[in-house]
């Protein structure tokens, strides 16, 4: 998958995100209050007191070369009320901008059908001896609405999950997150208004860079088991997909009559298969393989190597203090999210040992848990 493959996969999910929430259905109260990310109301509507705001800025780190151009897509919902119902579904938008950084600042307005808008942009030299520019990129709803002061009118004129897709063709932008040394008091500069820049791909410099109304971590990405849309990230998939399940018949025929994306929903979950339910369970992405061996005590440990457990009995696992002594086999070498390295371990001693492998069950100890009493080849 290529990076911009990767910033539109999550783009689509940040742009539905609260789109429709379980139970699907219209009458339920969570979805009477809808499109809360990314919402940039018409300027008469707009008000910091009731935080409805009709623009958004994004600032972020680039390392420009001589005559970059940066790429922007400008990726957004339109409400439109279905006829014979209250209820509005969307439509999706996308607007590119070429913007040569020599060029800088610029306007561009837009239009999508009676929306209004400008994109503005500005590239300013950092201080200092490393070069880089702080990047500025703004947008604006500018369409004229007489506000009646009814929310769900005034976001039939709104810019829904806004959100941009940065790139550049020569160059990079760096982390907001990590950045080097010498860019941290840059970053610290910079401002970030409903819009959050996070590296796509690389994530220590990319040529891409999404600008999320949701806070995310560099280089994020879909949950690979995720069989499909169910427009809440803050959920489970399985615990909704089960739930989603569990609705009746009639429950179920008012969500289908809802939406076309409540319908899909539904179906997909009626017809999927037992193995594909499966594939959502037990799913861990908080440690992964980083490393082929780990040295302790000067001597290389890796997958295969046998060690003697000296768990840490001031744990948080009582059961340890049985295991002290036990000889063990490393399957592999993990790290955590903070970096933090542990040792995936089977029991010499268990029979079902090999099971355990083969199901991906461990016990998990630190380096300075374990003596080494043998190398892997």
């Amino acid at each position: 998958m290529t990076a911009g493959d990767q910033a539109r996969a999550v783009g689509d999910a940040v742009l539905y995100e609260g789109y429709l929430l379980y139970p699907y259905r219209a009458s339920a109260p969570k979805n009477r209050v809808r499109w809360q990310w990314g919402v940039l109301v018409p300027p008469s509507y707009a008000s910091a007191e009731i935080g409805e705001h009709a623009s958004a800025r994004v600032e972020c780190l680039v390392e420009p070369r001589e005559g970059t151009i940066l790429r922007v897509k400008l990726r957004f919902l339109r409400a439109r009320t279905r006829l014979g119902t209250t209820w509005d579904e969307a439509d999706e938008h996308e607007i590119d901008f070429e913007l040569p950084l020599s060029g800088m600042p610029v306007e561009r307005p837009f239009a999508a059908g009676a929306l209004s808008g400008v994109l503005t942009a500005r590239a300013d030299p950092l201080d200092g001896p490393f070069g880089g520019a702080r990047l500025r990129v703004e947008v604006h709803n500018t369409t004229s609405w007489p506000s009646d002061g009814v929310r769900e009118h005034a976001l039939r004129h709104s810019l829904l999950a806004a959100h941009l897709v940065l790139s550049v063709d020569t160059g990079h932008f760096l982390s907001m997150l990590d950045p080097p040394e010498w860019a941290k008091p840059a970053v610290d500069a910079c401002r970030q208004e409903r819009l959050w820049p996070v590296l796509i791909g690389d994530t220590s410099r990319s040529t891409v860079v999404l600008a999320s109304p949701i806070i995310l971590y560099d280089d994020p990405s879909i949950a690979p088991e995720s069989p499909g849309e169910l427009f809440d990230g803050t959920e489970i998939d399985e615990i909704l997909t089960l739930r989603t399940m569990a609705l009746t018949d009639e429950e179920k025929r008012e969500a289908r009559d809802t939406d076309p994306r409540a319908a899909a929903i539904v179906d997909r979950v009626d017809a999927m298969p037992p193995e594909l339910l499966s594939r959502l369970h037990g799913a861990v992405r908080s440690v992964r393989p980083v490393r082929p061996s780990v040295t302790v005590a000067g001597v290389r440990v890796a997958e295969g190597s046998r060690v003697r457990l000296r768990p840490n009995l001031r744990g948080t696992d009582a059961q340890d203090m049985f295991l002290v002594g036990k000889t063990a086999t490393v399957r592999v070498v993990l790290s955590d999210v903070d970096g933090v390295t542990y040792l995936a371990v089977t029991l010499d001693d268990d029979p079902a040992a090999d099971l355990q492998h083969a199901h991906g069950r461990y016990r998990y100890f630190s380096p300075d848990e374990i003596e080494p009493l043998e190398v892997a080849e």
